[in-house]
């Protein structure tokens, strides 16, 4: 079982330092955050000089104000083009790619005014275009994209397993993309989403291409009731082999906390 986490979790100022920690405390890999502004390709030279001295980044998740689902023409591209730089960057580096939600924060149809500015039918038009360009340049670098599904009061357009692995089962099949889409999997919004998140996992198979793991309550994995066996199973049993990356808020001592999940999830 390969663990990572995500970089602002880790105690450290350079990712060295970070890195010397992860270790320690049975890591495999540090996730990066990509910030807006084109903020990821400024971190360029600092990325190129942490995979010299060992460090371990196989993946960067976008964190930005918009996301390639934006209701905006213009933040739709803006979004695109820096999603495109990010590829770029994890490709310099020998990374293995990038997630992504379609949108976060945007719109939630459980909340006023519960009618969304842009149809059912636009949304996935304008979700397929995007993955579109994204994984084509994505192919192109010999990186991948992966959708990340949000919950209902985040995200208006995929909250399900289901629809992500639709999204990309079409591009690909429709030949617009064959190779450089995945889905990502955050075990927070798996557990409010699914009816049987072991069943959704196990449905979405080999279109599984990166984890992301919290407690059901946002916390660390062992701070709420979340079916570890269980979920932990469904990806074995799919042949996932891939990176179970940190990515929750931390209760109690944040240092001890984040030192407690690979011993966790390994035991379980």
């Amino acid at each position: 079982m390969k663990i990572a986490c995500l970089e602002h979790l880790l105690p450290g100022d350079r990712l060295q330092d970070k890195w010397e920690f992860a270790l320690r405390a049975g890591y495999d890999a540090i996730e990066l955050r990509g910030r807006g502004g084109y903020g990821f390709r400024q971190r360029l030279p600092e990325l190129r000089r942490a995979v010299r001295d060992g460090v371990v980044l196989p993946m960067v998740s976008v964190d930005m104000r918009h996301f390639l689902g934006a209701f905006d023409r213009e933040l739709r591209r803006d979004a695109l083009d820096q999603v495109k730089s990010q590829l770029s960057v994890m490709a310099d580096i020998g990374g293995r790619g990038v997630v992504t939600p379609a949108s976060r924060g945007m719109f939630s149809l459980q909340l006023p005014p519960f009618r969304p500015p842009r149809s059912a039918e636009g949304d996935r038009e304008v979700l397929v275009e995007g993955l579109t360009e994204l994984g084509r340049h994505a192919e192109k670098e010999g990186v991948r994209l992966f959708l990340e599904p949000l919950n209902r009061y985040e995200d208006h357009m995929v909250n399900r397993l289901d629809r992500a692995a639709e999204l990309v089962r079409w591009v690909g099949a429709a030949g617009l993309c064959m190779g450089g889409l995945g889905v990502a999997v955050d075990t927070f919004h798996l557990n409010i989403e699914e009816d049987d998140p072991a069943a959704a996992l196990r449905a979405a198979g080999r279109l599984v291409g990166h984890v992301l793991v919290a407690d059901s309550n946002g916390f660390q994995p062992g701070a709420g009731h979340l079916e570890w066996p269980s979920v932990l199973g469904a990806l074995s049993g799919v042949g996932y082999d891939g990176f179970l990356t940190v990515k929750c808020r931390l209760r109690g001592d944040e240092v001890a906390a984040v030192a407690s999940v690979p011993a966790f999830l390994r035991s379980r």
